[in-house]
């Protein structure tokens, strides 16, 4: 993978160390042209109008479905695309025809986006078991097996844990709710951006994930489900564009996706998204998995020679994406993050990361933490590691 040449693309490079990609990810210069591109040439509604350029737009925003779908080994009819992905989670979440006496399974690795939606079935009477994680390793299917029988509905969970970088074992759990008939819910936000995703390969039932951590536009999610199960949810919105039929009396929703994009859609969004899609795919999901697992290590190892530093979780290098969390004994997260942006332009996150049952269940107020992309080098993984360490020693 040539890192300069792709550099080239994400201008910000220059002028800042960017170590906070799990949270947004840089745009490249094609995603943005393609976005501008939308604006300048052919801004129009799709599916709305016959003339010229709303057939263009319209065939664009397919072809990015198209893409998006193939580039998880999904299909076109299997794609809806969404604000975030919080906002897919919540689609099945209060979608599903729930029962009294039905029960989800999820864990306390969760980001909120994947905790809150099923915390909130409570208030429908369905019973919500929380597997705790096993740190430093994060999830391990075993505690799964403990919490899953025949009254599951679903179990949902993180592919990737966006504090400790884990990867979860989800070809086991999946094998689990095969098993009794539970469907299973991937929060794929920290998968899909950096490692190959395939989800036949996976076994699960749906997977979401966001736009703006994969090199895309902001305000664009995704939630793939199966086929036969998209006719099971109930959108969350309705109107225009998501009807086959309507009278004073009734309406009828269109099959499929299509029923679940009530609206005019992020039109400039999901084609910067398919965009970004055939970005990762020139570069191949191999080499940039292969890339990030190189600089982790490196980053895992000058970390543990620095004094006062903490590593928080699994301190190897398997089994795990480009994502560091780490405490500095005597200091804020937070004036840890000031003190390396102040200090050479580094910009990582700190605090709570969106997962406060963990953070308690560490025992922290947060954490900072150093998340790595495609666009990054070993050298600023060493800029950050030097600044952090001389900043330390004069604390």
């Amino acid at each position: 993978m040539r890192v300069e040449e792709i550099r080239n693309d994400f201008p910000l490079v220059n002028e800042i160390i960017y170590l906070d990609s799990a949270a947004t990810s840089l745009t490249p210069i094609p995603v943005i042209e393609a976005v501008t591109a939308y604006y300048r040439e052919y801004n129009a509604n799709i599916g709305r109008g016959v003339h010229r350029l709303s057939q263009i737009a319209s065939a664009r925003y397919r072809a990015a479905r198209r893409r998006i779908a193939a580039f998880i080994g999904g299909e076109e009819e299997e794609i809806v695309f969404t604000p975030s992905a919080t906002y897919a989670i919540n689609t099945v979440a209060r979608g599903l025809p729930w029962r009294p006496g039905d029960r989800v399974v999820t864990s306390g690795l969760e980001h909120h986006s994947n905790l809150l939606p099923w915390l909130r079935l409570r208030d429908q009477g369905v019973e919500v078991t929380v597997v705790e994680a096993r740190t430093p390793g994060g999830l391990d299917a075993d505690d799964f097996r403990a919490a899953i029988d025949t009254r599951t509905r679903l179990v949902a969970v993180t592919h990737v844990s966006n504090v400790l970088g884990t990867i979860t074992p989800v070809a086991d759990i999946a094998a689990l709710c095969h098993e009794t008939g539970a469907l299973l819910l991937l929060d794929g936000a920290q998968s899909v951006p950096h490692m190959p995703v395939d989800v036949g390969r996976l076994g699960c039932d749906f997977l979401c994930f966001s736009g703006h951590k994969m090199l895309g536009p902001t305000g664009t999610g995704v939630l793939w489900a199966r086929k036969e199960l998209i006719s099971r949810l109930s959108p969350l919105v309705v109107g225009g564009g998501a009807i086959e039929d309507v009278s004073t009396d009734e309406y009828r929703l269109t099959p499929g996706y299509a029923g679940f994009e009530a609206g005019t859609p992020n039109i400039a969004g999901v084609i910067g998204l398919g965009r970004a899609v055939d970005y990762l795919s020139e570069i191949g999901m191999e080499q940039v998995e292969e890339h990030e697992a190189r600089l982790t290590e490196r980053l895992l190892a000058g970390l543990q020679r620095i004094d006062r530093v903490r590593i928080i979780g699994d301190e190897g290098t398997h089994g795990r994406i480009g994502v560091v969390p780490f405490t500095v004994d005597g200091m804020n997260p937070h004036d840890v993050a000031l003190l390396l942006d102040e200090a050479a332009g580094i910009m990582v996150r700190s605090g709570h990361q969106c997962a406060l049952p963990l953070m308690k269940e560490l025992g922290l107020d947060g954490v900072v933490r150093v998340s790595l992309y495609l666009y990054n080098t070993e050298e600023e993984v060493e800029t950050f590691l030097t600044t952090l360490g001389r900043a330390l020693a004069r604390k």
